[in-house]
């Protein structure tokens, strides 16, 4: 279907071609002055220039053609020479119709679908989450879930850390305080146990006692070191060890992404990379892009244009040893091999914006990247309290991310029960989606590079821009559903929706009819906030249409219906759009 702004483009194209005008001024958009008018050509203002014509006269010739055109309720030239539009009711009713019989509402999808691979989640194995991962995984959901709303093919990856120091550290404290295993018997030649020899808790608590401990004891720290270089040269023992540490932690990972809603398609890992390093270092060389500077094997990234020297991209350094950007790399060569995708879209930290930069550049330079794919770096900003730095434990330590669930959820727990009376079971269900609606809406209602403030009281507040009043409109349209069906009342199918009567229902109108825009820019920027900017303003228009309109009380059983279907496409929309953003709305608050 057409957008609203496509059919008065069109409209105006002919009005500028009739008055004897270039149709290339006939470009609308939404009025900068909604106290005035609903959309706006400026066209004329352009065109005075190449016709030497004053603006004014140009406008009263386009609009005097368009002149009882359907289209408008009011069309108007104002000095110096602006168009002011007003679209017709039956145009916003007749476009509202076509969005509850379209697919996705009406939103076009993509001419040319792409395999898309996301990396996001950042998480690493024997550490728990913390709130340093919890944007990652909001955003990298919200973005995988619009990328394929619009039609692609989408590829979510966890990308585990799982092939570093931390392992040998993990495999030095275990054989320091479990000697006995098999695992550290050379002699050893039977099967390994089927059960790890510890839980996520006893993960949890060692791999942080072994990194300190190996700050302080350098022969520890060798130790570790030298576990970690015979864990990946595959030491038998220790390659089973590993595979247990991958088990109890995925598990774990898996319960805690689930808490969040939030699902990778695939579980690869850095391990899963290695294979392909020998071979793409060996072709770096070979044809000439990697070369020796300082003992270590590096790619040259700077291009023309740049303002300054970029540092080159290190690949192996003087040791040996293989760095993050040699697995992104090789990564890379992984899912070509495995997806050919038209694009990769990374999640991490803004700070990080150097190492990608590193890694795209030596990508494409070396063809490990083919040209026309397209390598897109999110980076996000940093989640603070309310002094403004990093959110922490009220002792300084990191907050895991499920204790950061818990603390909002007892918040919205307390307002649920404030207000309402539940039993205890069906409180907590409730304060359970109503909290996850909270961080995430609290997350993602901010630009993503953008630092911001976590306040747990705003964000669970049912009032303002936030999530539960997201939830408590979609909620709010379930309960006069429910009391319009409890007293009887059946919508009928064929009823129509019919032209607004009141400002506040052609709001809603209007509001509903902006939907593929917000989508189409939320796609091309791959910005979720643009979805929260929307549904808030949809949930902002249809609260002021509730509270200005007896529904239920209206006596016009036609006009009752249309109202009726109007609020149930918002509630549709609204809910289709919390989708994209990873969270779903309970049915009563």
């Amino acid at each position: 279907m057409k957008k609203v702004m496509e059919i008065l483009a069109e409209k105006m194209t002919e009005g500028f071609e009739k008055a004897g005008y270039d149709a290339k001024y006939g470009f609308v958009s939404v009025s900068n002055r909604p106290d005035l008018c609903q959309y706006q050509c400026n066209g004329a203002m352009a065109a005075a220039k190449e016709y030497k014509k004053a603006p004014i006269v140009i406008a009263e010739e386009v609009v005097a053609g368009l002149a009882g055109e359907a289209l408008f309720e009011k069309i108007e030239a104002v000095k110096p020479g602006f168009i002011n539009i007003t679209v017709s009711g039956d145009l916003l009713a007749a476009q509202a119709e076509e969005m509850l019989k379209e697919e996705r509402f009406g939103v076009k999808a993509v001419e040319k679908p792409k395999t898309i691979v996301i990396d996001y989640g950042g998480a690493n194995v024997a550490k728990p989450l913390h709130v340093g991962h919890l944007r990652s995984a909001i955003i990298g959901e919200s973005v995988k879930r619009i990328c394929r709303f619009m039609g692609n093919k989408v590829i979510g990856d966890v990308h585990l850390g799982d092939w570093g120091l931390q392992i040998g550290l993990i495999i030095t404290e275990v054989k320091k305080r479990q000697p006995e295993l098999p695992y550290f018997d050379e002699a050893f030649t039977g099967e390994y146990p089927s059960e790890p020899p510890f839980t996520i808790g006893d993960l949890e608590e060692i791999y942080p006692y072994a990194s300190g401990y190996s700050k302080e004891h350098e022969d520890y720290l060798a130790e570790a070191q030298q576990a970690t270089a015979k864990l990946q040269e595959g030491h038998r023992g220790y390659r089973a060890l590993w595979q247990h540490i991958l088990e109890v932690s995925i598990e774990d990972l898996k319960k805690n992404y689930d808490n969040l809603n939030v699902e990778f398609d695939l579980w690869k890992k850095e391990s899963d990379a290695q294979p392909y390093i020998p071979d793409m270092v060996e072709k770096m060389k070979q044809d000439g892009y990697a070369y020796i500077s300082e003992g270590a094997l590096v790619v040259d990234v700077t291009e023309e244009g740049d303002k300054k020297e970029l540092p080159p991209c290190l690949i192996v350094k003087s040791n040996g040893a293989t760095l993050y950007a040699t697995t992104d790399l090789a990564t890379i060569v992984e899912r070509e091999k495995l997806f050919q995708p038209d694009q990769i879209i990374y999640l991490a930290d803004k700070r990080q914006s150097m190492h990608f930069t590193q890694v795209f550049r030596t990508a494409k330079k070396t063809g490990i990247a083919r040209a026309e794919m397209e390598l897109d770096f999110i980076g996000f900003g940093t989640m603070n309290g309310k002094d403004g730095k990093p959110f922490k434990t009220r002792d300084g330590g990191v907050l895991r991310l499920q204790a950061l669930r818990e603390q909002i959820n007892e918040e919205v727990y307390k307002k649920i029960t404030e207000n309402r009376d539940y039993s205890e079971e069906e409180a907590k269900e409730i304060s359970e989606k109503v909290g996850l609606a909270a961080l995430k809406y609290g997350d993602l209602s901010n630009q993503a590079s953008k630092d911001y403030i976590f306040d747990i009281e705003r964000f669970a507040s049912f009032e303002g821009n936030t999530g539960p009043y997201i939830l408590y409109t979609i909620v709010r349209i379930k309960s006069l559903f429910n009391k319009y069906r409890e007293n009887g009342g059946v919508l009928s199918p064929k009823a129509a929706l019919l032209p607004p009567v009141s400002e506040s229902e052609t709001a809603v109108y209007l509001t509903l009819s902006k939907l593929a825009d917000a989508m189409e820019s939320a796609y091309a920027d791959l910005a979720p906030h643009r979805i929260c900017q929307y549904i808030y303003e949809l949930s902002e228009a249809l609260n002021h249409f509730y509270h200005g309109t007896k529904i239920l009380a209206e006596e016009d059983e036609a006009r009752k219906a249309s109202y009726l279907k109007l609020i149930g496409l918002v509630q549709s929309v609204l809910e289709q759009c919390i989708e994209l953003l990873g969270f779903a709305a309970p049915d009563k608050m």
